[in-house]
Parts: structure tokens; sequence; C-alpha cells
């Protein structure tokens, strides 16, 4: 038996969870989601949400853990919300906004003007002596995660100096030079 998917998901005040034909709508105070599933039944109960599976099929043991946690993140994000920060490493590498659209400065010969998602809130943080920090702030985990995902591949940390777009916090392996 799934460990994850056995765990009941506690609704927070403020957090309404429908259940309809295969589909999950979460409403809170930041937005709302929903998810469609298969393989497995979802109940709404006494203030918590339980995923259950019909039998043991491999299919349906993948989908149980899946689900139960796609609709926890659902919830957490209706009621707290996901916060992604990504740090710019190297000289002259800057970040700037204008309401929903983010400028990079890479070392690249232009810039790179990107349009984030409306559902993304987009700051951009530059102090002096520091490096120059995006936070992203959505209620939608999966879409933070690939917003912040497609910055990060414009221009991934090297493992010599660790120069490039890394997140913040993010332990990079380093590599030694050539030596004398």
């Amino acid at each position: 038996m799934s460990r994850i998917g056995k765990n009941p998901i506690a609704i927070p005040a403020g957090v309404t969870v429908e259940v309809a034909e295969g589909v999950v709508t979460v409403k809170g105070k930041l937005g709302q989601l929903t998810q469609e599933y298969s393989n497995v039944t979802v109940k709404v109960e006494e203030g918590q949400v339980q995923v259950e599976r019909s039998s043991d099929q491999k299919e349906e043991r993948a989908k149980h853990g899946l689900y139960r946690a796609l609709i926890s993140n659902m919830i957490v994000g209706v009621s707290e919300g996901f916060t992604k920060e990504l740090e710019l490493v190297g000289v002259g590498y800057r970040a700037s906004n204008q309401g929903q659209k983010l400028d990079l400065a890479l070392g690249f010969s232009h810039n790179i003007i990107l349009d984030i998602a409306p559902e993304v809130k987009l700051e951009t943080v530059s102090e002096k002596g520091k490096n120059p920090i995006v936070k992203l702030t959505s209620f939608d985990k999966q879409l933070v995660g690939q917003v912040a995902a497609k910055i990060r591949s414009f221009r991934k940390p090297e493992p010599y100096k660790g120069k490039g777009v890394k997140f913040v916090g993010e332990v990079l392996r380093r590599k030694a030079g050539k030596s004398a």
C-alpha cells in the first residue's frame, strides 16, 4: 500500500474541496485549482480528503500517491502559496521587471525578455554588492516550478566558477580547474 496515498489530507479553514466525476476543485483565498484524476477514488469527509484505490494493479498503485500529493499541493497552494527564488551569479548579470515582463542580462549579446504567466507574481531584488534575485510567487506549484526551470535553463550554473542562474540555497558540485 502506498504510504503517501494512505495519509489523509487536512482541509484548513477557508478552503473548499469539491469532487465531481473525475475532477477535484479546490478553492481558497489565493485562487482556484482543478485536477482531473483516474483509477482512484477521492472522498471528502469530516474536514479531510482521503484518496483510495480499488485494487493492487500497478497503474492504480502508481497513481494513488501521485493524486494524493497533487491534491495536497493544491490545498497548500490556495491557502499559503508557493515561492521560488532564483539567484543570478556572474559579473554583469542583471534582472529587472516591468509588470509581468522579466528582462534578464545574462552575458549574451542581447537581453532575454520573458513574459511571465499572470498567475505568477514576479519580483526582482537588486542590492549593491549582492547577486540579483528573482522571486516567483503563485498558488500553483507546478506553474511556479515550470517558470523557474525556464528561467534557469537560459544559463545553467557551470561547475568551475558557479556562474549562471541558480536556485537560492542550491548546492552546486564544483570541479577543480586545471592545475599548474
